[in-house]
């Protein structure tokens, strides 16, 4: 599909996919063991000239609160698990609005209201319900939700006050493995929560972890149950192996993977949204991921932001360099530009006025 393939001929495998063309198992497994740096490029071209034609050079841009970093849970891959002794936080209301007030003035099109699993908010959901309405009230822009499951009824009463976005990743399609990585819940139950959001009229993120012990056919069986939830934002991340987790000791393996998949998610999800983690390599490692294909800039944060996130290669650094002002100036160096607020207002509308009918798994 690519290896063989002359460079003034990628344009033609690019325009394919705009018609409609869709990749088959065979396909996947050729993209996805390519190794030769003249062949990834090659798949890299195709996938910016895929997300060119819906796009154009705009991007979108999004900032997180990391409002708690409490969990039951006890995923296997997880700083913030339950069983890891480490120092944790809860935001209260005053603090949150303050992050609210501070990255409004961040340039970005959403919020991104962040925790663990927290029993706090997940027994009394009301105390969620308020803090998204709070944010809401604060920076008057669209509210993604990163709650871990949540029950249909609190999923609805979070849409009717604000919530806009519910990004919940599956972390794998494959079971034996999703038993490996989120030990002891429910993969029926998280897919369902997501199904539902976006009948509702959620646009829905799915997202993957990479270099967790996923082979190619792994991921094939990832790639295909993402796209059968029909998401609004797909992602892929690079594992990094976090201390004092059961995988703590898991050699980490370089980002050629995630930036493969997510030139392979371009042509599988060809207008969609596929974000670039700051969390993971900062600004250098969100450059590689745009020229990948990506067209989401996230976990923007403010200047003298010391919120938690997933990853946070950037812990410890004093200068952490993931405030809008330093997104944009680089993005301007590539040619590309922020996209208008009301460009990213239109995708959430869309999904508003036209919720999807999934089939719900019980």
């Amino acid at each position: 599909m690519i290896s063989n393939i002359n460079y003034w001929d990628l344009d033609a495998v690019a325009d394919s996919i705009i018609r409609g063309r869709k990749l088959t198992d065979d396909n996947l497994r050729e993209l996805l063991s390519l190794t030769e740096e003249e062949d990834i490029q090659k798949l890299n071209y195709v996938a910016r000239k895929v997300r060119d034609h819906f796009f154009g050079n705009r991007v979108f841009l999004y900032s997180f609160v990391y409002f708690s970093t409490h969990c039951k849970n006890n995923c296997a891959f997880c700083y913030y698990n339950r069983c890891n002794d480490i120092q944790r936080y809860r935001l209260d209301m005053d603090e949150i609005r303050s992050i609210a007030r501070a990255v409004k003035n961040e340039t970005i099109h959403m919020v991104d209201l962040t925790m663990g699993e927290d029993p706090y908010f997940h027994n009394e959901p009301e105390k969620f319900v308020d803090v998204v309405k709070a944010v809401k009230e604060e920076t008057g822009l669209p509210i993604m939700i990163s709650p871990g499951v949540m029950d249909d009824t609190t999923l609805t009463k979070l849409h009717e006050n604000g919530a806009n976005f519910l990004a919940l990743y599956q972390e794998t399609h494959d079971k034996d493995l999703y038993r490996k990585l989120r030990v002891g819940q429910s993969f029926d139950e998280r897919n369902h929560a997501r199904q539902f959001a976006k009948n509702i009229g959620y646009c829905v993120e799915d997202g993957i972890l990479t270099g967790v012990g996923n082979d190619i056919e792994s991921t094939i069986v990832s790639l295909r149950g993402m796209e059968n939830g029909q998401p609004d934002m797909v992602r892929v991340m690079t594992f990094v192996p976090q201390e004092g987790t059961p995988l703590e000791e898991v050699d980490q393996e370089s980002s050629l993977s995630e930036l493969k998949i997510i030139s392979v998610l371009r042509l599988m999800f060809p207008d969609k949204l596929i974000p670039a983690s700051l969390d993971l390599e900062g600004i250098d490692g969100m450059v590689h991921r745009l020229n990948a294909g990506a067209n989401v800039v996230t976990s923007i944060i403010s200047a003298d932001s010391s919120l938690e996130g997933v990853v946070n290669y950037d812990r410890e650094l004093e200068e952490r360099d993931r405030d809008s002002k330093s997104v944009i100036k680089r993005l301007r160096s590539m040619g590309m530009e922020p996209a208008s607020q009301a460009e990213f207002n239109s995708i959430i509308e869309k999904r508003r006025t036209k919720p999807a009918r999934i089939p719900v798994v019980a």
